[in-house]
């Protein structure tokens, strides 16, 4: 008889509780500074608008004034949301998002509309209209994500179902993509497409955050002797090392040598975070330089971008011509580039680098922006990285650390790796530019990390579930500040 009045009891400050931090939630909160960084975003891409327009046109106006303002507007809808929603997130996050998707936004209207053309009904739109598609649901896919997810407790339980789910997108990929140059990485739904290993590259960072903050103890503390080496224990690397190598052998065997590199990269850079073993890092490196060898051997695909790497000029107007194209471009670019529609001259008429759309973007924003505005776009991605990690930094616990470390590394690494392929530094792997290069999968995704750091960052966040522990980036200087 006295159970019933107890249970009550507590339900009562509960319900309160849960009533309280409804209203806390959809209190409104002023975001200057990110309303600041906006308004120089608009300034910086009207600038640059006008500059196109005068050189494309010889008027001193925006070059697609209507599309600049949909663009924009979409990005004041987006900043709204977040101050009606009274989020307490990074206010840095979305200005810089909205610079690098306004870059691809002139890009992509400067270049040839023709690349690429949509069929939305009675409708045809070119390349520069279905960027802008693009990128306005990106837009509204961060804010979302930003806004709605306040709690990470269905990331962390079913890491296992998301790695299963990534697994089973790329198995489709393989089965019904869609074969382009000798690789099938497409799905295609109507006239939509998109690349599975886009999403996977979310879905890995997911199941491995869930997976090293669960067994972090156990990788720090246990070792396992092999001769002269001391590891974690085995039995407790071989379901994380499983799932990526399944993943890493279906996107080689796809020929996606850019997810393969990517997924390898993040996944080294995950584990060593999470367990600071300087011996796993080393291993990794061995292992990649072993497993980079035997795929040259086995491989001829991988043969012949070892072989343009190593020497572009041995075959300019073959294998290499896109390479060599793109090592003239950033040399006409210079110091302060030729300005903005000035650049890509016309080979036989034609532009000289037929995937610059999607695989080259920055040869030719170095060729029209120069060195200087090169260095400016990929500062913009470190940004990026520097406020996962801070957001990493004042994590609550371990999973909620790895996971915006991680993400934000997936948009840094990714950007290093098509950097790198433009200047030749690396071999080209093809893998996009984030939010920049053409893509609807690649755009969504990226605004899919941008998200889930926006919400993450959120101050008010509801806290992780018991136990609590201290995200393992805690001990270093200028946490949470």
């Amino acid at each position: 008889m006295t159970v019933a009045p107890d249970i009550g009891a507590r339900r009562a400050p509960l319900a309160q509780s849960a009533r309280a931090g409804r209203r806390r939630r959809i209190q409104p909160r002023a975001r200057w500074g990110e309303a600041r960084l906006l308004l120089l975003v608009a300034v910086t891409l009207l600038v640059g608008s006008i500059s196109l327009g005068a050189t494309l046109t010889g008027a001193f106006v925006p070059y697609d004034a209507r599309d600049l303002a949909i663009y924009l507007g979409a990005l004041l809808v987006a900043h709204l949301a977040q101050v009606l929603a009274g989020r307490r997130s990074d206010q840095i996050l979305l200005p810089v998002m909205g610079m690098l998707g306004g870059i691809s936004l002139l890009l992509m209207q400067r270049l040839p509309q023709g690349l690429v053309t949509m069929n939305l009904g009675a409708t045809e739109l070119g390349l520069g209209e279905v960027q802008l598609l693009w990128l306005v649901l990106a837009i509204a896919l961060a804010t979302v994500v930003g806004v709605a997810v306040r709690s990470d407790r269905w990331l962390r339980r079913y890491k296992y179902t998301w790695a299963a789910l990534g697994i089973g997108l790329l198995l489709l990929a393989f089965v019904l993509g869609t074969d382009i140059g000798g690789s099938r990485l497409s799905v295609r739904i109507g006239p939509f497409s998109g690349q599975p290993s886009e999403l996977l590259k979310v879905i890995l960072v997911v199941f491995l955050a869930g997976y090293l903050s669960e067994n972090r103890s156990l990788l720090i503390e246990q070792d396992t002797r092999v001769g002269p080496l001391r590891l974690p224990p085995l039995p407790y690397l071989a379901p994380m090392v499983a799932m990526w190598a399944i993943a890493l052998g279906i996107v080689v065997i796809q020929r996606d040598l850019g997810a393969a590199l990517l997924f390898f990269a993040v996944f080294l850079a995950l584990v060593y975070a999470a367990t600071g073993r300087v011996s796993l890092v080393v291993i990794g490196l061995v292992l990649f330089l072993a497993g980079s060898a035997l795929m040259a051997a086995l491989f001829g695909h991988v043969r012949a971008r070892i072989d343009v790497w190593l020497d572009p000029f041995g075959d300019p107007l073959g294998a290499g011509y896109q390479i060599v194209q793109s090592l003239h471009a950033f040399a006409r670019g210079g110091l302060l580039g030729v300005g903005l529609g000035n650049g890509l001259p016309l080979v036989g008429g034609r532009i000289p680098i037929p995937e610059v759309h999607t695989d080259f973007p920055l040869a030719a924003l170095g060729e029209e922006l120069g060195l200087v505005g090169m260095v400016a776009i990929l500062a913009l991605y470190l940004v990026i990285v520097q406020r996962g990690l801070r957001i990493g930094a004042a994590a609550a616990d371990d999973f909620r650390a790895i996971l915006a470390t991680g993400l934000a590394l997936v948009i840094g690494v990714q950007a290093f790796i098509i950097a790198a392929g433009n200047l030749s530094v690396l071999p080209l792997t093809g893998v996009t530019l984030p939010l920049i290069s053409y893509g609807g999968s690649s755009l969504l995704a990226n605004a899919l990390v941008v998200g889930l750091l926006l919400a993450l960052s959120d101050k008010g966040v509801e806290p992780p579930p018991p136990p609590g522990r201290r995200g393992w980036l805690s001990r270093l200087p200028g946490r949470g500040r």
